[in-house]
C-alpha cells in the first residue's frame, strides 16, 4: 500500500496515483523520473534496475502509461535495454481512459556515437522510434536509422539542442514527456528550463561506488522546485516537485 504523508495523509487508492500522476493539460509538460540509493547512486553495475522497488515500479509505470513521449538518451536506452513501449491490458485501458493514443512512442537523443543502427530501441520497437540527433551525426547512419524504421529529426547542428528536441516532440503533438534520463540529457533540459516536474523515488539501499548524479552539465543558477507531494510504502521515498510557474 502506497500512502500519501505530504500534504495530506490518506491511503491511496489507484485511482488517487492516476490523478496524482497524470499531465496536466498544457500543450507541454516535461516530467524527469529518476531513481536513487538513499547515498545518492542512481545506478548499479551501470543500470538503475538495480535499485527499483515494488513502489518506484508503480510510479514508473504511471509515467509512461500517462504520457504522449517517453524521452531518454541514447546510452541510458542502450544500458537499459529499451525496446519501446509495449502495453498490457491495464495499460491499454488507462491510455484510453486518459484519451491516449495506444501505444507512446519513445524519443532518443544521440549525438551519433552511441545508438547503433540495429539498437534494440528502434528495431523491435511497436511504433516508430523518434531520433533526434545533430547534423554532425554521419549521413549514412542517419540513413540507417531511418531504414530500420525510426523518424530521424536533425535538431541542432554541432550538438543536440534541447529546445528543439521539445518544440519538435509538441509540433508532433507529443507535448507530454515522461523523461527517463540519462544524467546529460537531464542537464541539458535544465539548463534550458525545460523541467516542469522531477519525480524522484528514494530506494532504501547503500550503494557507496563510483555512480553518477541524476543530472550532468553546465552549471546552472540553482532554480528552485516546489515541493509537490511525498509519498511512501514503508521502505521507499516518492518525491514530486515541480518547478515554480509564472
Amino acid at each position: 500500500m502506497i500512502r500519501e504523508v505530504w500534504p495530506s495523509s490518506r491511503d491511496l487508492t489507484e485511482d488517487d496515483l492516476e490523478q496524482l500522476y497524470r499531465y496536466p493539460a498544457d500543450p507541454r509538460w516535461m516530467a524527469v523520473n529518476f531513481v536513487s540509493s538513499t547515498d545518492g547512486a542512481i545506478t548499479v553495475e551501470g543500470r538503475s534496475g538495480g535499485l527499483s522497488t515494488p513502489a518506484d515500479r508503480i510510479v514508473y509505470r504511471l509515467g509512461n502509461d500517462l504520457a504522449d513521449v517517453v524521452l531518454v538518451g541514447a546510452g541510458t536506452a542502450m544500458a537499459e535495454g529499451f525496446e519501446g513501449m509495449r502495453p498490457d491490458a491495464a495499460t491499454a485501458d488507462r491510455r484510453r481512459r486518459f484519451g491516449l493514443a495506444p501505444i507512446a512512442p519513445v524519443a532518443v537523443v544521440t549525438t551519433g556515437r552511441s545508438l547503433p543502427a540495429d539498437a534494440p530501441v528502434i528495431t523491435k520497437a511497436a511504433v516508430p522510434t523518434l531520433v533526434f540527433t545533430s547534423a554532425a551525426a554521419p549521413p549514412e547512419l542517419r540513413s540507417a536509422w531511418a531504414a530500420n524504421g525510426a523518424r530521424v529529426f536533425v535538431a541542432g547542428e554541432l550538438a543536440v539542442s534541447a529546445e528543439q528536441v521539445v518544440s519538435t516532440l509538441v509540433a508532433e503533438g507529443l507535448g507530454r514527456i515522461d523523461c527517463e534520463g540519462g544524467p546529460r540529457l537531464f542537464g541539458s533540459l535544465i539548463e534550458a528550463g525545460l523541467v516542469d516536474e522531477f519525480r524522484l523515488t528514494v530506494a532504501p539501499f547503500l550503494v557507496a561506488g563510483t555512480s553518477g548524479r541524476a543530472s550532468l552539465g553546465a552549471v546552472v543558477d540553482p532554480s528552485g522546485m516546489e515541493l509537490a507531494s511525498v509519498l511512501t510504502d514503508g521502505a521507499s521515498v516518492l518525491l514530486r516537485y515541480l518547478a515554480p510557474r509564472d
